[in-house]
């Protein structure tokens, strides 16, 4: 078999590795492995997909053990960071192959290709022949800084959207050697040895969780209930069921098998749907089985977006139409009897001139940046063509807890049968002290119990999920102490998914687990569900009634009406009944040892947690983030409705909502032939609805309480069928479904899950909801970006052509040449009209509605402001060039210098104008100088532009000459004439506008 990376032959009894390069483990470090890995690596060789399947079936018919032999690690330390420095250098990155970039000067070589720069070359070629060495030698110059310009665009749009992909890192969960006896434990210890997915190396032992990415080919050595979706590699809809246990040669059970046959190998790429396990790194990169099928696809194009598809259009459409006008221009000359010569030379600079053939590249490039500009805000788009979407969205769905809210659960209220009320627990240690009860005391030991967050022994705090540390932060302040090591050993945990609402865990109550107690924690109606008895004050158990229910869930009320998120606590002893199930089948997970694969039993999640005892309940605070706040009022005035959709309880939710200023709606109820309004809409209630009838109720309802993913997925098909653009929030693997059929959908940074994050269209980075207002002004500010250099670039072409067609038509002689008119070009697609792609955002962009999906970038207001533009530089070009002409009756260098300046002069404060379309520069709305990059690019065309004329040998290729600074004023005055007018044009909008300052007709 050829070696993955060595390219050499093994036979059967040879191993996989080249041993005679990789070390030992006789000594191997306790040190975690860090993320502190040679850079300097060889890049992986080429395998094919059957080679790559053959490694990972030899794989899969050996044990953990034989497995680590194999590959020369151990089960339970991994690799040391010595050893995994040492195979990256010999193995490369955890990357897939990319095809080696064509050389820049090639690149370079190609621009010259494009037909209308080889007819450019053409006529230089003949001017060379008819000897006029002059034109020969202007026209190649300006052809070869046409050729550099659009080289550099090209290159830098390229750049741009290739460092989009290194805006979502990817990282992979280390297992060292901490002696963590739990696989609990194992994970929590795993993430202070967080690398990134590309320094893995064979020999890694890696953990993975529910929701995260498989980083590379792995062979699984510990599995608990883990399933894989590989539906990305199989094309199988129905996640894999993954176990620890070798195959067989011919078993009939083949790792590469779709459905619901076991599996020992999660495979690059693959995402873990549920539980969790641990493996062995045996494939990296391009020796994946991913890499291989990647690899083969590797030249595939990116689709385009739809505005750029539009701005395709568009170019496609204004050279058909410039073509013709051009054409018209050569055939009035020819009648008119100018050398053919002359003719035919203006004729292709003005189709370069006039052709926006930059216009892709430079919405390519301002979307890019957009894009850059959103990561700074925490907001990285993963898909560059959504955020043209940004800017249409008119529907925010969103969780509540860690988006709206901190996620800093603290326990502020505690309530049990026999309080008296709810209990005030948010005072000192004193107090708390003297309310202990028998009640108070089993609730705090079923919060302890049911717990997976620990102490961090760095930092002495806890780390866990937030309302497990809440727990454990009341423990503290109880002074009572964690006793999960002093009990017997954890049978099994049914951990808290959005469906279940409730997790809890079985205790043995000896080493032998001859006897098991139930710890259960989650909504009250779920614990109440399954509770028969509950716990008085002083500890005594009596019948839980009908009436008893309902003060538990009065008290529930009390607590939630408050925007607390109340959990309730319930245990008791296994009854025997649902061991005895447990004991005679039903499904098995595989938790194995450390050197073996061998399953434990697992029952179904509801066999253990029956008949408890019910204790009581607690509430946890978690307040708005600040600044939600402004921008929920930022949104709704922009146009943009909020939806809360929420695990909680419908009271906190309602009361999360009033804190926020949400727009809720007042109850009603109405007939039959009516919609009935709820501010409130519960799980439940959604089930019952049809979309039709839910699509009428979100006319009204804007929170959502008791969901669960399922029901995102139903609200956001109700919310499109109504036309409505929505962005949708989730972290968790089911969300995953939603955020697909989302018009943006968005995941969280900091606590979303790699499902989550692959589904999405942006990522959060810090889990705040402001950021999406941030992400939402962004893709509304870009589309004004492409709309003001549209009009710069349309305005500058028109002015061109219209110009040269009147002054052919009245017979007069062209006023600008081959090279001005080509030096035009560089001005109008090089840096002025880049630089109008990256203005700043508006900050009243808010202001004005959401852009309708279908509208178009050229709009008749935009067309108003292009015409009245070109007509202005138009008729201004058109003075100076007939003043200069007549003042001596011929014409001359300085006529045409005069006319070429006025042109560019022209066109610098036509830019200015275009930096926005609604706020005026004169008045001090846009800053004068707050965008560098378009002082700086203005400057250099201003100064590139006094070189052209007053430099000696660019005035030969140029053909101008020195005019006078009195000259140089009074075409300033002239110029500035095209800024005035859009300024008179803003003033007077402005003066009728009611919309509130920002607002754009242009969309």
């Amino acid at each position: 078999m050829q070696l993955l990376w060595k390219g050499g032959q093994a036979s059967a009894n040879e191993s996989l590795l080249p041993m005679s390069s990789l070390p030992t483990i006789a000594d191997h470090s306790s040190d975690s492995p860090t993320t502190d890995r040679s850079p300097s690596r060889p890049r992986h060789a080429r395998t094919s997909s059957a080679h790559a399947k053959g490694v990972a079936d030899q794989f899969s018919y050996m044990t953990p053990s034989e497995a680590a032999a194999e590959l020369r690690t151990s089960l339970t330390l991994g690799l040391s960071p010595t050893d995994a420095l040492t195979r990256l250098g010999e193995c490369g990155p955890n990357e897939i192959p990319h095809e080696p970039p064509e050389p820049l000067w090639l690149r370079f070589v190609k621009q010259f290709q494009e037909p209308l720069i080889m007819l450019l070359l053409v006529s230089a070629g003949a001017s060379l022949l008819l000897g006029n060495m002059d034109d020969a030698v202007s026209i190649t110059v300006a052809v070869t800084i046409v050729v550099t310009v659009g080289f550099v665009q090209e290159y830098r749009s390229e750049r741009s959207i290739e460092a989009l992909n290194h805006l979502v890192p990817n990282h992979a969960h280390l297992v060292g050697g901490s002696g963590a006896k739990t696989p609990v434990d194992e994970a929590l210890d795993a993430a202070s040895s967080k690398v990134m997915a590309g320094q893995l190396v064979p020999g890694d032992l890696v953990l993975f969780t529910t929701g995260d990415r498989i980083p590379a080919d792995i062979r699984v050595t510990k599995a608990s209930d883990l399933s894989i979706d590989a539906s990305n590699l199989t094309g199988e809809t129905e996640p894999v069921r993954i176990t620890t246990e070798s195959l067989a040669p011919g078993d009939g059970n083949e790792p590469d098998r779709g459905g619901g046959d076991s599996h020992n190998v999660a495979y690059m790429g693959t995402l873990v749907k549920s539980g969790h396990g641990q493996g062995i790194v045996f494939a990296t990169g391009g020796s994946t089985h991913f890499g291989t099928i990647a690899t083969s696809v590797s030249g595939t194009e990116s689709p385009r977006s739809p505005l750029q598809l539009s701005m395709d259009e568009l170019g496609s459409q204004l050279s058909k139409a410039s073509f013709a006008f051009i054409g018209l221009i050569s055939v009035v000359g020819w009648l008119q009897g100018k050398k053919l010569l002359e003719v035919f030379t203006i004729s292709i600079s003005l189709a370069v001139a006039a052709i926006p053939e930059g216009l892709p590249i430079i919405v390519t490039v301002t979307l890019a940046l957009g894009v850059h500009r959103m990561a700074r805000h925490n907001a990285i788009v993963r898909r560059m063509p959504k955020v043209e979407t940004l800017g249409s969205v008119n529907v925010v769905c969103t969780d509540k807890t860690g988006t709206l809210t901190t996620n800093h659960m603290a326990t502020t209220e505690m309530w049990y049968f026999g309080a008296g009320g709810v209990v005030d627990i948010a005072s000192d240690t004193e107090t708390m002290e003297a309310k202990l009860s028998q009640a108070s005391m089993r609730i705090l030991r079923i919060g302890n119990i049911a717990n997976n967050a620990r102490l961090t022994p760095p930092y002495s705090r806890w780390i866990g999920q937030p309302t497990d540390v809440a727990m454990l932060d009341l423990v503290d302040r109880f002074n009572e102490h964690d006793v999960r090591e002093s009990i017997g050993p954890r049978i099994s945990e049914t951990p808290f998914s959005s469906e279940r609402k409730w997790m809890g865990v079985t205790i043995g109550s000896d080493p032998r687990g001859d006897k098991e107690y139930a710890y259960m924690k989650g909504s009250i109606e779920k614990v109440l569900a399954a509770c028969d008895t509950y716990l008085e004050k002083d500890g005594r158990e009596v019948v839980l009634d009908s009436s008893r229910r309902e003060e538990a869930l009065g008290a529930a009320e009390t607590m939630a009406a408050k925007g607390l998120r109340v959990l309730a606590f319930a245990s008791g002893p296994v009854s025997r009944s649902a061991k005895g199930r447990a004991a005679s089948g039903g499904p098995r997970g595989s938790t194995p040892g450390p050197e073996h694969g061998a399953s434990s039993p697992r029952r179904t999640p509801d066999d253990a947690y029956s008949d408890l005892t019910f204790a009581g309940l607690v509430g946890m605070s978690d307040p708005p983030r600040p600044g939600v706040a402004r921008s929920l009022r930022r949104l709704m005035r922009g146009g943009v409705k909020v939806i809360m959709i929420t695990g909680d309880a419908e009271t906190t939710a309602l009361a999360i909502g009033r804190q926020l200023g949400m727009s809720i709606a007042a109850p009603s109820a109405h007939s039959s032939s009516q919609t009935t309004v709820k501010p409130v809409l519960r799980g439940d209630e959604v089930d019952q609805m049809s979309e039709e009838g839910l699509a009428q109720a979100l006319q009204h309802t804007t929170i959502f309480a008791r969901t669960t993913p399922d029901h995102k997925l139903k609200i956001i098909r109700a919310l499109q069928s109504r036309g409505d653009i929505v962005a949708m929030t989730g972290d968790g693997v089911n969300d995953a479904p939603a955020l697909k059929k989302a018009d943006i959908g968005i995941s969280m940074g900091r606590h979303g899950t790699d499902v989550a994050k692959e589904a999405s269209d942006m990522i959060l980075t810090d889990d705040d909801f402001s950021t999406i207002l941030r992400a939402i002004e962004e893709g509304k500010g870009i589309f004004n970006n492409i709309q003001n250099f549209l009009t710069f670039q349309l305005s500058t072409s028109a002015a061109s052509l219209s110009l040269v067609f009147l002054c052919t038509c009245f017979g007069f002689k062209t006023p600008l040449n081959a090279m001005q008119i080509l030096w035009i070009n560089i001005i109008m697609d090089g840096p002025p009209a880049q630089s109008l792609g990256v203005e700043r955002v508006d900050p009243d962009v808010m202001n004005r509605p959401p852009r309708r999906r279908n509208d178009a970038v050229l709009t008749k207001a935009v067309l108003m402001r292009v015409l009245t533009s070109a007509s202005i530089i138009m008729v201004g070009t058109m003075l100076v060039y007939s003043h200069e002409m007549l003042a001596d009756g011929q014409v001359t260098r300085r006529d045409t210098t005069m006319t070429f300046t006025c042109f560019v002069f022209f066109d610098m404060f036509n830019a200015l104008a275009c930096r926005s379309e609604s706020k005026s520069i004169f008045r001090g709305e846009v800053g004068l100088f707050a965008n560098n990059l378009f002082n700086w690019a203005v400057s250099l065309s201003v100064v590139c532009q006094l070189l052209v004329i007053y430099l000696p040998w660019l005035q030969e290729v140029f053909q101008t000459e020195a005019i006078g600074f009195g000259d140089l004023l009074r075409l300033v005055v002239l110029c500035s004439t095209v800024f005035w007018a859009d300024e008179l044009r803003k003033y007077l909008r402005y003066g009728t506008r009611r919309l509130g300052s920002g607002y754009s007709q242009a969309v």
